[in-house]
């Protein structure tokens, strides 16, 4: 949800670290700063210039780090690296990007090779770089300011405005702006109270139609923790849009997402312990990767039901505050909508595709999500207007 979301879609994204081992062939050291730029498709020519620079660690085993430096200066560990002859392979698991390519037999000084992540592949040949010939990389931002965890924020300014165009955006950038994009009163309610779309109940037909931007300027410098951000929203639905609703206990079909049979030693998760006020983001989905990073499991569960599923999802996980950082890769059914939009998604009919979300879940998280009954809160509306002028 914060404009990390956007990079997602690009070809190379900075958002995770994981650990990298390198092996290497005994004839060969690649040690070094490697460079080469990628030319994106599109109608219009952009490019990415990439550098990875590789280390020794330990014994033969070497350290991996790739930059993307057209897009900051924050550089991803490699997640594993291989040169066997002369066949060189890295991946990158926390952008879903891998690279294979021909180290030169004659000097070993320049590898030709493509790059993968997410859709057809690219050309990316990489040189070996020398002290004259390296580029510059830049210093990574710093982090952004985070609101004290007591502070009690609200939007100073709020501007509402029909929406036009496709897509669907829900993001906070780093001063903590606030900015939706085709956003429908529904799906303002269900991200601000938590909720998946069959508890609620009551209000107008315009509330699922009419489709809205939204821009917020919290009234406090920084990027507010998520509870925050909720109730942000909330009152200025109340202000806005004058809601009034009321809660009743309704015992309603759910699916439970609870930790698999081997427990938490199986687990497929990568914690993130750098960034614990922070808010999560969500990217992608489908077949070619939901991007999941510094998310909790019950904000996981939310987003699943307010975005996939076809009823509310419950964390059942006892994962508690834990904030984690995965990809996860399904093949969605006629039931299941694409995140951000309640039209259902395609299936994939390719003999490679992954499988469907139930088993993606316990293959590749080692979590496990069935189908069972449970007492949830099921937000009936009282009152709703349209917005008021802003």
């Amino acid at each position: 949800m914060t404009q990390t979301m956007k990079k997602l879609m690009l070809p190379i994204i900075a958002l995770a670290a994981l650990s990298a081992t390198v092996l290497l062939a005994q004839d060969h050291d690649i040690t070094g700063t490697w460079q080469g730029t990628l030319t994106l498709p599109g109608p219009a020519t952009r490019t990415l210039r990439t550098v990875l620079k590789i280390s020794k660690g330990d014994g033969s085993a070497l350290k991996a780090v790739f930059y993307s430096i057209d897009q900051g200066g924050q550089g991803i560990p490699c997640s594993s690296m291989t040169l066997q002859g002369s066949t060189v392979k890295f991946a990158i698991a926390a952008i879903d990007g891998t690279y294979e390519g021909k180290l030169s037999n004659t000097d070993a000084t320049s590898i030709t090779g493509m790059w993968t992540q997410g859709g057809a592949p690219l050309a990316l040949d990489l040189t070996l770089a020398t002290d004259k010939t390296a580029w510059v990389i830049p210093e990574p931002p710093p982090p952004p300011k985070v609101m004290a965890a007591d502070a009690k924020p609200e939007f100073d300014v709020s501007t509402i405005k029909p929406s036009s165009g496709e897509g669907f955006g829900f993001l906070v950038n780093r001063s903590g702006l606030l900015n939706t994009h085709n956003t429908t009163l529904k799906d303002l309610i269900k991200i601000s109270y938590g909720l998946h779309p069959r508890q609620i109940t009551g209000g107008p037909s315009w509330m699922e139609t009419d489709k809205y931007d939204v821009t917020g300027k919290p009234n406090l410098e920084g990027i507010p923790a998520m509870g925050q951000l909720m109730s942000m929203v909330q009152k200025m639905l109340t202000d806005r849009f004058q809601l009034a609703f009321h809660r009743e206990k309704k015992e309603l079909s759910v699916y439970a997402l609870t930790i698999g049979k081997l427990g938490e030693a199986g687990l497929k998760l990568t914690e993130n312990t750098s960034n614990p006020k922070g808010l999560p983001g969500f990217g992608g989905g489908g077949p070619r990767g939901l991007r999941v990073g510094n998310a909790t499991m019950a904000e996981f569960a939310g987003f699943l039901q307010s975005n996939v599923m076809d009823q509310p999802v419950v964390d059942q996980t006892g994962l508690g505050s834990k904030r984690y950082d995965f990809i996860l890769k399904w093949t969605p059914d006629a039931s299941q909508a694409a995140p951000g939009r309640p039209e259902a998604a395609p299936a994939a009919d390719t003999l490679d595709a992954p499988p469907d979300i139930y088993l993606a879940i316990q293959q590749q998280l080692g979590l496990k999500m069935e189908s069972t009954r449970a007492p949830v809160d099921v937000f009936v509306i009282d009152k709703v207007e349209k917005p008021s002028d802003n």
